[in-house]
């Protein structure tokens, strides 16, 4: 049994996927499949001593698709670029031709130089512009199937074919009834509309692949090995379990270890979430992607290539990031039943007409089994959303929401539930002091923080150092600074000596602070935040309590949320105290403490698993997995670029207010896109019998091809027009 992974080429959607699927579980060899239309790629178990690579690309090739296999070397992003500029450009030209047409058709008298350049420029927009929906149609007749491609293949076709035959034998069809009957303004603005909807498609499709990317990015490509004492520069590929590697200041961590020697501050925001630098000495575990800052570490590798726990965290994403069906997809899905029961509905009218009124009304055949054709056109269906789609994106824009997934519109109106990171989405995402509690204060002190605070690398230090400056403080000489390991820093200012440190270094002075200091201590532990100790000798000057602060808008957007029956959750990596606090405080009744990134995206599968519509909302790396399982994402503008890449909104603002703006909107799109598939499909219902002919037994009504076409025309106007309400709607 041989296991593979191969990308694919020219796959776009759901449907494209659910046809490669069945055509690989009719290959008897294969044994098992898998196809993720996120990130293009095909996983497929089979037995390599009856079916090779090549014979598998063989049977997907006669899907209409196709497969990269390990002999080919072809750059995918390149190849994306070019199919993209491709669409666009035939788009381009389908709708300047389809333009001139409908300008030649509507408002110029009918001669035969415009009738032959509405030929020439008609044959251009179907054979250029359209050429891929015959491709697909051809194909998916080929394995007896059906989609939209057909439908738009047949009806643009049989339109073109008629109105060609009418140019070269005009006379030879006005003796039948057909003078001066064209359907060019039709066929070519089919094939306009319907593209225009397709590269709104690609658009939205093609963020997935560079959140994968984008995390890869956070591994080094190379690492520093110690091997005999000697150091050497290697390919990240190259490392294994047990290897001494150095990293030096400000450089990522390569693979997952132990430190050996050495001490310095890490930041693992990009795992954990929490912004403030963990200290890492020997002993201490270290995690790939994460990033030194001020000291020089060795350590020894422990978890390399895909055991890391960012390779993990990739491989997840990977996973959870299945496109979901939008709603549009549900008009391929009806397709397959909608355009077989057109083209038998344009039969039965022409066989019907053919046995009662070949006699008397032979014009009446062609002309009612032509107009079912040209009036249950698919132009209205495929408007109806992505219409809707660009005014709701657009508006939401305004409101500085970026709508990137169509799919966010449709989970996002359903959404019951909305669970928060708590840094950097509820909270500012940066260490900072409010207050600092003075026991015995004077300016010489005051000074003597400021500069001890100023020469210090610890993280904490630049938020004491911004406090401080708002008061003007003047820095003083700092003599015999040294900074005590796992516990602060210690320096000598006009002869005292001041340190500036955790509970620990104030202990190793022998000092006991009062009761009342005990408890402004413990008061601000309870919160989650950080206790920063400032003395002098053996006297406690100040406590210095430091913590992130939330946003002014969190509050009421969280109230404004639960105000409208959507429940909030609060997951953070803080201790199980402070995340107590954070949710008392903010009035959140459910919250989870100490959650790793795979933990989030279990606390995400759960909540579904029990049937709620999960919004997750997150700015950091460690929040991506999370993102990518729940059902919308939405990601702060101001957090990591992997989280905007993963998620399918992001609040530019990084403001929680615009989360319930974004679901009300999504609410009121999601309700034009029905309205406009609903009157389409009406449409059809009405118009297809009244142009088979329905009314003309008892009202001799008959409806000519060219009013099929004026018709298909206004449906699809009205759809545009239907869309437009959404640029109003408060």
């Amino acid at each position: 049994m041989t296991k593979a992974k191969y990308p694919i080429l020219k796959m776009s959607c759901v449907m494209c996927a659910m046809s490669i699927e069945n055509k690989l579980k009719t290959i008897e060899p294969i044994i098992s499949y898998s196809v993720n239309v996120a990130t293009r790629t095909l996983d497929v178990e089979f037995d390599s001593k009856q079916i090779t690579p090549q014979q598998i690309k063989q049977h997907i090739k006669d899907a209409g698709y196709d497969i990269l296999i390990g002999d080919e070397n072809i750059d995918l992003d390149d190849l994306e670029r070019k199919e993209f500029a491709s669409l666009l450009k035939r788009v381009v030209v389908a709708w300047l031709l389809a333009g001139a047409i409908m300008y030649l058709s509507m408002f110029h008298v009918i001669t035969p130089i415009s009738v032959w350049s509405m030929v020439l420029m008609s044959g251009v927009v179907l054979f250029y512009s359209g050429r891929n929906f015959f491709v697909g149609a051809f194909k998916q007749l080929k394995n007896k199937s059906s989609n939209m491609d057909t439908l738009v293949a047949l009806s643009t076709f049989v339109a073109f074919a008629f109105s060609t035959t009418n140019a070269i034998f005009p006379k030879f069809l006005a003796e039948k009834g057909f003078h001066d009957v064209y359907f060019f303004e039709a066929s070519t603005m089919i094939i306009a509309f319907v593209l225009l909807g397709k590269i709104l498609e690609e658009k939205a499709k093609n963020k997935t692949s560079v959140a994968i990317k984008s995390l890869m990015g956070l591994q080094p490509k190379t690492a520093i090995l110690l091997v005999d004492g000697v150091e050497q520069e290697v390919l990240l590929e190259s490392l294994t379990k047990f290897d001494i590697i150095i990293v030096k200041p400000g450089e990522k961590i390569p693979v997952d270890g132990k430190v050996v020697s050495g001490n310095s501050f890490v930041d693992e925001s990009m795992i954990s979430g929490e912004p403030i630098p963990v200290e890492k000495q020997k002993g201490n575990m270290l995690l790939a992607g994460t990033i030194n800052q001020n000291g020089f570490l060795v350590f020894e590798a422990t978890k390399v290539g895909e055991e890391t726990v960012l390779a993990q965290i990739i491989s997840m994403v990977k996973n959870a990031q299945n496109s979901k069906a939008p709603v549009q997809r549900a008009v391929d899905k009806v397709s397959s039943i909608f355009v077989p029961t057109i083209i038998i509905l344009s039969l039965l009218t022409f066989a019907v007409w053919s046995f009662f009124g070949a006699g008397q009304y032979p014009a009446h055949t062609i002309l009612t089994s032509i107009s079912v054709l040209v009036i249950a056109c698919p132009c209205a269906l495929g408007l109806a959303t992505p219409t809707a789609l660009m005014v709701g994106i657009g508006r939401a824009a305004q409101k500085q929401i970026l709508i990137k997934d169509a799919t966010a519109l449709e989970g996002m109106c359903k959404v019951d539930v909305v669970v928060l990171d708590k840094t950097g989405t509820i909270t500012v995402g940066k260490p900072s002091v409010e207050e600092i509690v003075w026991i015995e204060k004077n300016e010489v002190d005051v000074s003597a923080l400021y500069s001890i605070e100023r020469k210090s690398e610890h993280p904490l230090s630049d938020a004491i150092v911004e406090f401080l400056k708002k008061d003007s403080i003047k820095a003083v000489r700092v003599d015999g600074f040294e900074n005590i390991v796992g516990r602060g820093v210690v320096a000598k200012c006009k002869e005292d000596s001041y340190w500036v440190g955790n509970l620990a270094l104030m202990e190793s002075y022998s000092i006991e602070p009062s009761a009342d200091n005990q408890e402004v201590i413990s008061i601000h532990q309870n919160r989650g935040e950080t206790v920063v100790l400032f003395g002098k000798n053996d006297m406690l000057l100040a406590i210095i309590p430091i913590s992130d602060t939330i946003k002014p808008t969190s509050f009421a957007a969280i109230k404004e949320l639960q105000r409208n029956n959507i429940e909030v959750h609060i997951l953070t990596g803080d201790s199980a105290n402070s995340a107590a606090h954070w949710a008392n405080e903010l009035g959140v009744k459910y919250f989870k403490a100490e959650v790793l990134p795979h933990q989030k995206q279990e606390y995400i599968a759960n909540l579904q698993s029990l049937g709620r519509k999960v919004a997750m909302v997150g700015d950091g790396i460690n929040d991506s997995q999370a993102l990518a399982a729940a059902d919308v994402s939405i990601a702060m503008g101001k957090g990591t670029d992997i989280a905007m890449d993963i998620a399918m909104v992001t609040l530019i603002s990084s403001d929680l207010s615009k989360v319930l703006e974004t679901i009300t909107l999504s609410r009121k799109t999601v309700k034009i896109i029905h309205e406009n598939l609903f009157w389409a499909f009406i449409y059809n219902i009405i118009a297809i019998p009244i142009a088979a002919g329905i009314l003309f037994p008892s009202f001799g009504i008959l409806l000519n091809p060219m009013w099929a076409s004026a018709a298909m025309a206004f449906s699809s106007i009205s759809v545009v027009l239907n869309s437009l309400r959404l640029r109003k709607i408060k």
